[in-house]
């Protein structure tokens, strides 16, 4: 089928796989569906009985369900994971498998605006049901939130300069597509740090539209809640700020802070880590760079 194809290849496939510890007749979730590379493998290793949920927001995606009664695609973002289970009578699962991030197929798609490569509009929306956008975040946002963002989210040290430059060049033209964002920026963006910067600048504005941060945190708390105890929660997380709240969450059940400790110092977790961290294989990054930066954890609920 073309539209998978173009969806590339899922990364670290079978060390995430292999992680959920998949029992023939248990219940599983891939919550960043996108081509079904994650789903297929986890179906390769399910029984009849088995059945596997599966979301994802964005419509391109939908085209690649898969044509199988175990398998049931749920068209929402994850971050409504336990209400879109029990709607499908479900309260209880045996595995959560998550791939976060923009999937290679969006990045892709020019008109999307995900991309630094392409002039396009600015976008970065994951679901077109989405109302903020890329193009209002730079417009409408005031000089306070567009530092925040860039300082948090792309974690620009220059995060005023650029937000300020970007309120005055605005107030004489609106910036539209990528391109006329590059041009206000340009001064920021030095010959041999430019892509990198510039990556640092999309991946803040996206975040922001997409809320990616506080998605990420209301799924994390959510798989506490609907993980069958020894059931697995398998993570793949592509930048500092996702792979943070990922470890931390999985050591203590928190994203900040330290939980509450007993009499005795001792403190209750809901998980335990399985194995150490897992970074793609040279030879996977030179088939997918997409997976260079990408970092697994595995954890199981206790």
């Amino acid at each position: 089928m073309m539209m998978t194809m173009e969806y590339h290849n899922p990364v670290l496939l079978k060390e995430t796989v292999d992680g959920l510890n998949i029992k023939p007749d248990g219940v599983y979730v891939d919550v960043t569906f996108g081509g079904g590379g994650h789903s297929r493998g986890i179906l390769s290793r399910l029984g009849e009985n088995g059945k596997l949920f599966a979301f994802d927001q964005d419509e391109d995606a939908w085209q690649n369900a898969i044509d199988d009664p175990r398998f049931v695609l749920i068209k929402e973002n994850f971050r409504y994971i336990k209400r879109f289970l029990r709607f499908n009578g479900v309260k209880f699962v045996d595995g959560i498998l998550g791939d976060l991030g923009v999937s290679s197929h969006q990045f892709d798609v020019p008109e999307r605006g995900f991309s630094t490569r392409f002039d396009a509009e600015l976008d970065m929306r994951m679901s077109k049901r989405n109302e903020l956008s890329a193009y209002r975040v730079v417009n409408e946002y005031d000089d306070k939130n567009l530092r925040r963002i860039f300082l948090e989210y792309g974690e620009l040290k220059n995060a005023a300069a650029l937000a300020r430059t970007i309120v005055e060049e605005r107030e004489k033209e609106a910036i539209v597509n990528t391109e006329d964002l590059k041009q206000v920026l340009s001064r920021f963006l030095p010959g041999h740090k430019a892509n990198k910067i510039l990556a640092q600048i999309y991946q803040a504005i996206r975040i922001e539209v997409n809320q990616e941060m506080e998605v990420l945190k209301e799924f994390l708390e959510q798989t506490n809640e609907i993980l069958n105890p020894g059931g697995r929660l398998s993570v793949i997380s592509y930048h500092s700020l996702e792979d943070r709240l990922v470890k931390r969450f999985i050591k203590n059940g928190m994203f900040e802070g330290e939980p509450e400790r007993d009499f005795y110092g001792r403190f209750e977790v809901p998980f335990k880590n399985i194995g150490k961290l897992i970074v793609p294989t040279e030879e996977e990054i030179a088939v997918n760079n997409r997976a260079r930066s990408a970092k697994l954890r595995i954890a199981e609920k206790l």
